[in-house]
């Protein structure tokens, strides 16, 4: 199902409950004769701080799980990167050595925009077989020592290129899983529940205007909800494809 029909249905159904609860809670109200002006001042300004304390914790919320989402793009970014500039600078090498290094970069990213993510997204976690092809990589490299001063440089510089790889891998899997605690989203649950449940403690009646200031609130509740739901699977859910940066380095061994 699509992220965006899901989204539809939720603000859908959550302005049909608030809706339908503030008609029949008018209705029996009217039935007593209730008075909505004796709302106590006390309830207003217990709603007004309830309202102000949730959005803040919804804006804290938004910008914790985006800034994952950044972190999760940078982490990908720096690992086809540190691919790409080992590639270039095995041509210091002779040619049958840096043929070895590219060959090993090549497959290391073809498992990881092909089995990995695909086990990533499913399972939050990396592949064991792109662990040991990025181990074969490494020791590709350091299997042949230098004999030119320009092998040197460029040898370390490998070496240096393929630990940065080895952390921006790490930082990959850890970025696969959920920000978000579980505990987190029973309190912005619970507090969505709260903060929509106050605005009947102000007795709004069926007027058109008081109708419909329910239901947008209420949308807007669950449309910032969604977004860190969306947002907390950065690879998953992402805003685009997720591997760009190895298709833009690696075209002809991503298809990209």
């Amino acid at each position: 199902m699509s992220e965006w029909l899901v989204l539809t249905l939720a603000v859908l159904a959550t302005c049909s409950v608030v809706l339908i609860v503030a008609v029949l809670r008018q209705r029996r109200q009217s039935a007593r004769g209730d008075d909505p002006s004796e709302t106590p001042d006390v309830i207003e300004y217990m709603t007004m701080m309830i309202g102000v304390v949730y959005a803040i914790v919804l804006g804290l919320a938004i910008a914790g799980v985006w800034e994952e989402r950044s972190a999760a793009d940078e982490w990908v970014r720096q690992e086809a990167q540190g691919l790409h500039e080992m590639t270039e600078r095995a041509a210091v090498f002779p040619d049958e050595h840096a043929a070895e290094i590219r060959a090993a970069v090549d497959s290391y990213v073809a498992q990881t925009v092909g089995p990995e993510w695909d086990h990533m997204l499913e399972e939050n976690e990396l592949t064991d077989e792109g662990e040991e092809l990025l181990g074969t990589l490494r020791g590709t490299v350091a299997e042949r020592e230098p004999t030119t001063l320009a092998e040197v440089t460029a040898y370390q510089a490998l070496l240096d290129e393929a630990a940065d790889v080895d952390e921006a891998r790490a930082g990959r899997g850890q970025s696969a899983e959920s920000t978000m605690p579980a505990v987190v989203w029973v309190g912005l649950l619970a507090g969505a529940a709260v903060t929509v449940g106050m605005v009947f403690t102000l007795q709004i009646q069926r007027s058109g205007r008081e109708l419909l200031l329910a239901g947008l609130f209420s949308a807007l509740i669950t449309f910032l909800l969604f977004l860190i739901w969306y947002f907390d699977a950065p690879y998953a859910r992402a805003l685009g494809d997720s591997t760009e940066a190895f298709q833009n380095f690696f075209p002809e061994v991503t298809g990209g």
